[in-house]
């Protein structure tokens, strides 16, 4: 099948990882929306997040890949191929959070972290680039956060990542800039995930507050728009990454956060 206007990634297959929920689901469902078969990767209600992709009208596939483990990201990738043919959109997107101070993070919480958020986008990535390469076109869009440009107390594990992210995604686009192969980073802010939208609830019942109060004081100082960045959002900002327009966009850590990180 050859490609349209609406649908420029008919033909190409995309891996998100972390992809059965929340900000992960939002990516798949644009690419799919932009023609590209997924493959889908992580722990949440895996026949919904299929369904949902396949309605739209393209194939769908699941890998239930352990990011913590090399091996298993080896095998998502080999999957990908045989399955489809080729990876020609990667999206790192996999991660977990906890919340504490450096003196009392538990040590187990940092490893599970860095090899989730960080490490597994490297894995990910040294599997996939070569033939990304041979073909001579591919995007990896790796999703870092406004955590990625600044700190917040209590997230040390999480935002060391995160700047790690972006400075994996900057070597990886320095050793590829003469390919056809273009490695960016999405940035983030508060997104409205079914997750952050049962914190808002809980907020409301704890404090008696009403919802838009709730969600007000959650966001805070932080987001000066107020308003959550959707999923939906973040997909179409990957789907254009994909594009002919973003092919010299190499290393960027685009912002999406609301102006957070404008503060």
């Amino acid at each position: 099948m050859t490609a349209s206007a609406s649908k420029p990634l008919t033909g190409k297959t995309a891996l998100v990882t972390g992809s059965t929920s929340g900000i992960g689901l939002g990516i798949a469902t644009a690419l799919a929306q932009a023609g590209a078969n997924l493959v889908l990767n992580g722990f949440g209600d895996t026949q919904a997040a299929l369904a949902q992709i396949e309605a739209i009208g393209v194939k769908a596939a699941y890998h239930p890949a352990d990011m913590t483990k090399p091996a298993d990201i080896e095998a998502m990738i080999a999957f990908a191929a045989e399955r489809f043919g080729a990876v020609d959109v990667l999206v790192n997107n996999a991660g977990i959070q906890h919340v504490a101070t450096i003196d009392t993070f538990p040590v187990e919480s940092w490893d599970a972290i860095i090899a989730i958020n960080l490490s597994s986008a490297f894995h990910t990535m040294r599997v996939a680039l070569p033939a990304m390469r041979e073909r001579g076109w591919g995007r990896v869009i790796n999703i870092a956060s406004v955590h990625g440009l600044v700190g917040s107390a209590g997230k040390s594990a999480y935002v060391a990542a995160k700047h790690g992210i972006l400075g994996l995604t900057k070597v990886a686009a320095l050793e590829n800039a003469r390919t056809g192969v273009t490695v960016n980073a999405i940035c983030p802010g508060f997104v409205l995930t079914p997750l952050v939208q049962k914190q808002i609830d809980d907020l409301a019942a704890r404090e008696s507050l009403s919802p838009d109060a709730a969600r007000a004081k959650l966001l805070g100082e932080k987001q000066p728009s107020a308003q959550f960045v959707t999923p939906q959002q973040i997909g179409d900002m990957a789907v254009f990454l994909c594009s002919d327009a973003a092919s010299e966009m190499r290393g960027s850590a685009l912002q999406i956060d609301g102006g957070w990180s404008a503060q």
